[in-house]
């Protein structure tokens, strides 16, 4: 168990350090609660912080569980979206997107998104259950050219690592624990609190303030 998402935060810094102060390097969060994990890795290795804006379709009878995940230009929906009406999961999206969108200018601001294309990605969340959020974002990232795409997290299941791993354009991934027994992810944290956007406003100012960053034109 994790005491909070710093300690997780520091002991996959520790997995990292070959990518300390390199250039061609930038850790990516998934807000909210991959923002702290990804703050503390940005901070002990020197690299910019940026965000992936993804968020799960929860199930309509259970909307912890998972059926698919949303970016602002794509979805992917597991299996058990089958069983699902198409009409709440195009319902879902919509609402999704404008929450997204709504994140997007509140983390930003008049900001444009770092350029990734020849980089290498370090894709980080506080950990993943079925992995699809995380999968949507990977997908997400490609679609930017980068160089390579690392995968780091504290806590995932098996299942959701393997899944992570079949797909072509992971360099790596780093995974400090892979129980078989999974409910959720805060059941390995002591301290698993809400992230709130301005904790992510501030964590991404803090991260960045003192690098020189490559943005998009």
């Amino acid at each position: 168990m994790f005491l909070n998402r710093a300690e997780a935060g520091n002991l996959l810094a520790n997995e990292l350090t070959d990518y300390i102060n390199n250039d061609d390097v930038v850790i990516m969060a998934i807000p909210r609660g991959g923002v702290p994990i990804g703050y503390t890795i940005s901070k002990k290795l020197h690299l910019p912080l940026e965000i992936v804006l993804s968020k799960k379709i929860g199930h309509p009878y259970n909307k912890e569980y998972a059926i698919g995940a949303v970016t602002l230009k794509s979805k992917i929906l597991s299996d058990a979206a089958y069983e699902v009406s198409d009409v709440y999961i195009e319902e879902e999206t919509k609402r999704i997107r404008k929450l997204l969108k709504k994140r997007q200018t509140l983390y930003y601001g008049d900001k444009k998104p770092m350029k990734l294309k020849n980089k290498r990605v370090i894709l980080v969340d506080d950990g993943v259950a079925t992995g699809n959020t995380l999968i949507s974002c990977i997908h997400l990232i490609e679609k930017h050219d980068p160089d390579k795409i690392i995968i780091a997290l504290p806590v995932a299941p098996p299942s959701a690592i393997k899944s992570i791993k079949e797909i072509s354009d992971i360099e790596n991934v780093i995974c400090l624990h892979e129980p078989r027994n999974f409910s959720a992810v805060g059941q390995f944290y002591q301290y698993f609190d809400q992230v709130n956007d301005q904790e992510v406003i501030q964590l991404l100012k803090d991260a960045n303030k003192n690098l020189s960053l490559d943005l998009v034109c």
